[in-house]
């Protein structure tokens, strides 16, 4: 017998919102999430600044909350990156790590997000592991190539890391 999984529904609000805004949305989802019985289990991952005011509004309720990206590094001189320690000081569950807007737009490795992965796992947060091809790639019938490309790094972690996040 297989055993199911938990299915995930995830949200990322890219680099939109204020607090005002926030608020209005985080309750919302808070108040929706109480009263839909989806069977799956619900996160947000938000902008760094905005972990703070997701924790003090979904803490106790049955939405999850994470962050959009985290630093392969632990600690050290890395000026504007943000460790793995520091989203468990907010209380995140989650980090995406190879969003198709950080692979293109900050030239991150496939090897790179191996190293988050492996980053998140150790400070005890679930890598959401993002794989997809661009538009040029699915025209040229590259899609499984892309994304076995884009997942061996991951996978060269072995079973033991894998088997932490499915």
């Amino acid at each position: 017998m297989t055993a199911s999984r938990t299915r995930l529904i995830m949200g990322n609000w890219k680099m939109h919102g204020t607090l005002a805004d926030n608020a209005k949305l985080l309750a919302g989802v808070r108040a929706g999430a109480n009263t839909l019985a989806l069977g799956a289990q619900l996160a947000v991952c938000v902008p760094f600044p905005y972990l703070s005011q997701a924790q003090q509004v979904l803490g106790g309720s049955a939405v999850s909350w994470g962050a959009q990206d985290l630093s392969a590094q632990t600690h050290g001189a890395f000026t504007g990156e943000v460790s793995g320690a520091m989203l468990k000081d907010f209380a995140c569950r989650y980090v995406l790590v190879g969003h198709s807007e950080r692979r293109s737009m900050h030239a991150e490795s496939d090897q790179l997000v191996a190293y988050k992965a492996k980053a998140a796992l150790a400070a005890g947060l679930t890598p959401v592991v993002c794989v997809g091809e661009s538009l040029a790639q699915r025209d040229a019938n590259q899609v499984l190539v892309v994304i076995q490309q884009q997942l061996a790094p991951v996978l060269a972690l072995g079973a033991e890391a894998v088997k932490k996040w499915l």
